[in-house]
């Protein structure tokens, strides 16, 4: 099964994807996107890695998230992705649109595009269980900066095709789980 599971900063989501992972009763892989490039990151990290089973095995992937789940999926494994939200920052950043968009240039979303592709069509055939989190960042008042407006754009769209080849996508709010998608049953 796939599952998107999509929620706020500090909405529970993580937590709720941990659990579903814990219970699902196979081998857990954690795959990881953030980067610890500051401080500030560093601790949410550590945090989340004190949360976490010392069994789960860890997958870095801040870039190449595709070729990753391929290389560890598994019909015994659960790999649990967190999140989306930074791996996709993590590709514009890489490329070349987070400073088109700064600059004011037309953005050249190639690196990103390609990468988003290869994840969605590499969901369906992977083998086992995929759990991913991501963040909904389009509740809000649309950014005065346009590296800010891409990035909520390319989210909202990321989440969309996601969500769209996945058989469950729970949103949660306040802890709560809201059920949006199964179809499984």
């Amino acid at each position: 099964m796939k599952e998107l599971i999509l929620g706020g900063a500090r909405s529970g989501k993580s937590m709720l994807a941990e659990t579903r992972a814990a219970e699902s009763g196979l081998r857990v892989v954690y795959v990881a996107t953030a980067q610890a490039l500051d401080g500030e990151m560093r601790r949410r990290i550590s945090h989340h890695q004190a949360r976490r089973p010392a069994s789960w095995g860890l997958v870095e992937s801040p870039l190449g998230l595709a070729e990753n789940l391929r290389r560890n999926a598994a019909p015994d494994t659960c790999l649990l992705v967190d999140c989306l939200t930074l791996w996709l920052s993590n590709l514009l950043f890489a490329g070349k649109a987070a400073a088109q968009a700064e600059a004011g240039e037309a953005v050249d979303c190639a690196l990103f595009r390609s990468e988003v592709q290869a994840l969605i069509d590499a969901l369906p055939g992977l083998p086992g269980r995929v759990i991913m989190v991501s963040n909904e960042v389009g509740w809000g008042i649309v950014p005065m900066a346009a590296v800010s407006r891409l990035f909520a754009d390319e989210q909202g769209r990321l989440n969309q095709r996601v969500a769209g080849v996945c058989e469950r996508v729970t949103l949660v709010a306040a802890g709560q789980p809201l059920l949006l998608k199964s179809t499984n049953g």
